[in-house]
């Protein structure tokens, strides 16, 4: 039998502990796997008193996480601080240097560094594995590297962030409010204190970057990405898309196009009918649609201890089996540079809801004015049953109206909005929501 691959694990909360958890519950069958044992040797973190649940005592502690990527008794470095610079990036680069090879789920070093970070494993002949870095415990990554033969990639779309999905799904399927649902996911902790990062659309753009680049054979390109959050998401979107035959999801969506390559993260309204509509609570969903099998859709729990802690294994086994590719599936000399593609040039239907003022000719006012931008109208609905609220505005003499397009350009749209706010037939700020036939 081969001699124990020994691994020094920097980060040993939720992830880290659920990973020291199953190597000891699963040693046996590990070890009757890989023909060899995987023990976790030595650990960093903040505090050596804390209970995490897991035997600590035969381990060598560090208090520095570069000391222990650098350590000579550490066969492969195990990365589960967090955050993209400091020292997650600094230990990462030192066990890089040193030929050492990485398991990381840290997406944000990876949507900032993670080019550089590559070129370095490749410098080095040691591998970097990224799985759980996108998407939890499903397995994405090893499915675009290496499941999908020559297939080429169109588009990839998915729900990347559990907390988006679990507020989404309880507006719908329970008719509360953004601020109830989100305060029930702080409690449950599915949401941090500070929920911002989550709800913005920011964990999403990190994923979709890295997925970009592997999906692309791009060049990882994080600020190029248009991103909005769900937080002006409104009881009354989530029941009238419903009543339309949609459901409101918080998609990070990235697609070729004739000028370059979209990368997009924003609500969005599905058809009820589509696949991804039914991925409910704090699941993931990555759907990738190709040449040669069309779509493939993986689901599975995008976050948690046990689902992260799998995925970080997953790349843990193949290094222990000696399994060698490229860390963002293509050499990083032969991944093309990042072209943006234009955002504003996406064309689709739109969902629209305004607050008219209740007074004659209004709704000919607007309907006009998309008339003017060549904008085509599948749908106006008035639905004065809806509680409106406009900040610093009365709605005694409004009402809410909706407006669903055909597929047209959304700068068209902003510009026919534009006109319609200076008209003085509408209250406070239109909400605009993009529509995917998927």
């Amino acid at each position: 039998m081969s001699q124990p691959l020994r691994i020094g694990l920097a980060g040993v909360g939720t992830v880290g502990a659920a990973l020291m958890r199953i190597l000891e519950d699963d040693r046996e069958d590990i070890t009757r796997k890989l023909g060899r044992e995987i023990r976790v040797v030595a650990v960093c973190a903040r505090s050596r008193s804390r209970d995490r649940g897991v035997d600590l005592s035969d381990v060598e502690w560090y208090d520095d996480s570069v000391a222990l990527a650098r350590s000579p008794d550490v066969d492969l470095y195990v990365e589960l601080m967090g955050g993209e610079d400091g020292p997650a990036y600094a230990s990462v680069t030192a066990a890089l240097e040193a030929g050492k090879p990485v398991v990381t789920a840290n997406k944000a070093m990876l949507a900032k560094h993670g080019l550089s970070l590559a070129a370095m494993a490749e410098e080095a002949g040691a591998q970097l594995g990224l799985e759980a870095a996108v998407a939890g415990g499903v397995p994405v990554i090893k499915t675009v590297r290496e499941g999908l033969g020559s297939a080429r990639i169109e588009r990839v779309y998915g729900i990347m962030n559990g907390t988006c999905n679990y507020i989404l799904s309880r507006m719908a399927n329970e008719g509360i409010s953004f601020e109830d649902c989100l305060r029930d996911a702080q409690e449950l902790g599915y949401a941090e204190a500070n929920p911002t990062f989550d709800v913005e659309g920011q964990d999403t753009a990190h994923k979709l970057a890295v997925l970009t680049a592997l999906c692309f054979e791009c060049e990882i390109s994080a600020k190029d990405i248009f991103i909005e959050g769900i937080t002006s998401i409104d009881k009354a979107d989530i029941e009238v898309a419903g009543d339309l035959g949609y459901v409101i999801k918080h998609l990070g969506i990235a697609q070729r196009s004739g000028d370059g390559i979209e990368q997009r993260v924003h609500p969005t309204l599905v058809p009820k009918t589509s696949t991804i509509a039914s991925i409910g609570g704090v699941l993931n969903a990555v759907a990738l649609e190709t040449n040669h099998v069309r779509e493939v859709l993986l689901a599975g729990p995008g976050a948690g201890g046990e689902a992260t802690a799998a995925s970080v294994l997953a790349d843990i086994f193949d290094i222990a089996r000696g399994n060698h590719v490229p860390p963002l599936g293509v050499p990083v000399k032969e991944l093309a540079p990042y072209k943006r593609g234009k955002m504003r040039a996406h064309e689709g239907g739109y969902f629209i809801r305004l607050i008219a003022k209740d007074v004659p000719g209004a709704l000919a006012a607007i309907a006009s004015r998309m008339g003017e931008e060549g904008i085509s109208l599948e749908s106006v609905i008035q639905r004065p049953d809806l509680e409106i609220t406009v900040e610093g505005a009365s709605t005694e003499n409004a009402r809410t109206v909706v407006l669903i397009t055909h597929e047209t350009v959304e700068q068209t749209v902003r510009d026919a909005l534009a006109k319609i706010a200076a008209d003085g037939y509408i209250l406070g700020t239109p909400q605009l929501i993009r529509i995917e036939q998927i």
